[in-house]
C-alpha cells in the first residue's frame, strides 16, 4: 500500500511557492485583461491588494483561531504562519510593483500624491519589511524572543491600521469598501477575544499542589 501523504507535503517553502506562482498569475493576467498598459497596471493594483488583504488577514488571525477553534485546519494556518506571512509580503511586493509601473506610466500620478498621503503605505512597507527579514529564524533568535514579539506584535498592529485606513477612507466613495473594513474589524475582534480566552484559561489553571513532606 502507498503510504498516506504527509500532512506537511504542501507546507513550508512548498505553500510559498505554489502562493507566488498563483500570486504572479493573478497579477499577470490582471494587466494582460487591461484594455492598455495604464489599467491593465491600476488592475494588477487592485488584485494585488486584495490578494494582500486575504494573506494578511490569515497571518494576523492564525493563532487567535487556533485557540479559540482549535482543529486540523486552524493548526495547519498556525503552522505555517511563517510561510503566509512571507507570501502576503510576496503579493505586497508585486503591489509596488504594479504601483510603480502605473507611476511611470501615468506621469500625473506621483506629482498628485503628497508625503502625507504617502506617509500610511511607507509605514506599511517599512513594517512588511522588517517583519520578512526577521522571519528568518537565525536572525529572530539573536534579537530573541521578547524584541522579536514586540516587533511582530506592533508590526502586524501597524498593518492592519494601514488597512484599515486605507479601506474605511473608501466606503464614502463605493460602500463595497465596507467589506474588508467589517472584515478588519472583524479580526481585531476574534483577537481580543481569544487573548482574553487565553488569559482566562491562565487564571483558572490549577497550581500544583505541593508534596507532602
Amino acid at each position: 500500500m502507498n503510504p498516506l501523504p504527509s500532512p506537511h507535503r504542501f507546507g513550508g517553502w512548498k505553500l510559498f511557492l505554489m502562493l507566488a506562482a498563483l500570486l504572479m498569475g493573478a497579477a499577470g493576467a490582471a494587466y494582460l485583461l487591461g484594455p492598455d498598459a495604464v489599467e491593465g497596471s491600476r488592475r494588477a493594483i487592485r488584485v494585488t491588494a486584495r490578494t494582500s488583504f486575504v494573506l494578511f488577514l490569515a497571518a494576523f488571525t492564525a493563532s487567535s483561531f487556533a485557540a479559540l477553534l482549535p482543529g486540523p485546519f486552524t493548526q495547519a494556518l498556525l503552522r505555517e504562519r511563517r510561510i503566509v506571512g512571507l507570501s502576503f509580503a510576496f503579493s505586497h511586493l508585486l503591489h509596488a510593483i504594479a504601483i510603480y509601473a502605473f507611476g511611470q506610466l501615468n506621469p500625473e500620478f506621483w506629482p498628485g500624491r503628497s508625503t502625507l498621503t504617502n506617509l500610511p503605505g511607507t509605514l506599511g512597507y517599512v513594517s512588511i519589511l522588517l517583519l520578512a527579514v526577521t522571519s528568518h529564524r537565525g536572525l529572530a533568535r539573536r534579537m530573541g524572543p521578547t524584541a522579536w514579539r514586540r516587533l511582530h506584535v506592533t508590526g502586524m498592529w501597524v498593518i492592519a491600521a494601514v488597512f484599515t485606513s486605507s479601506y474605511f477612507k473608501r466606503v464614502p466613495m463605493n460602500y463595497w469598501y465596507a467589506v474588508p473594513s467589517a472584515l478588519l474589524f472583524t479580526a481585531v475582534v476574534v483577537r481580543l477575544i481569544a487573548k482574553r480566552a487565553q488569559a482566562l484559561r491562565r487564571g483558572t489553571r490549577s497550581p500544583l499542589a505541593p508534596t507532602s513532606a
